[in-house]
């Protein structure tokens, strides 16, 4: 999915993960503007993996549930999704991220994400 959206990780620290995504032709709405899935997808990503970065070896997370508040239209060069751990847990994780349009030095906040993380083991 993250190849698709011409998104990569860019930041991973303990419990934050940082998510940028070009803007491709063809994640835009009628309007011009970034779909809110593309938004979401990023939001979503960042959140997941940075509560993955506080999992121990052979651990996944799968998303629960997720909110999403689109606060402005996504238009610029790119998107960044800066995703944080609110409350780390054994059997739930609660995350949220903030999705960020820019276009050159301008940085405008166009979703917050909140939502909930649980943690699997893999077997093996």
């Amino acid at each position: 999915m993250m190849e698709t959206l011409g998104a990569a990780l860019t930041d991973v620290t303990p419990g934050s993960v940082t998510i940028t995504s070009s803007i491709p032709p063809g994640t835009l709405q009628q309007q011009g503007s970034s779909h809110a899935g593309l938004a979401f997808s990023i939001g979503d990503s960042a959140a997941g993996y940075s509560a993955l970065s506080l999992m121990p070896a052979h651990h996944e997370v799968v998303t629960s549930e997720m909110k999403i508040h689109l606060l402005a239209p996504g238009r610029g060069d790119r998107l960044v999704a800066i995703g944080r751990v609110l409350k780390p847990g054994r059997r739930l994780m609660i995350t949220e991220a903030d999705v960020w349009a820019e276009a050159g030095e301008t940085r405008i906040l166009i979703a917050k994400l909140l939502g909930t993380m649980v943690p699997v083991p893999l077997e093996g």
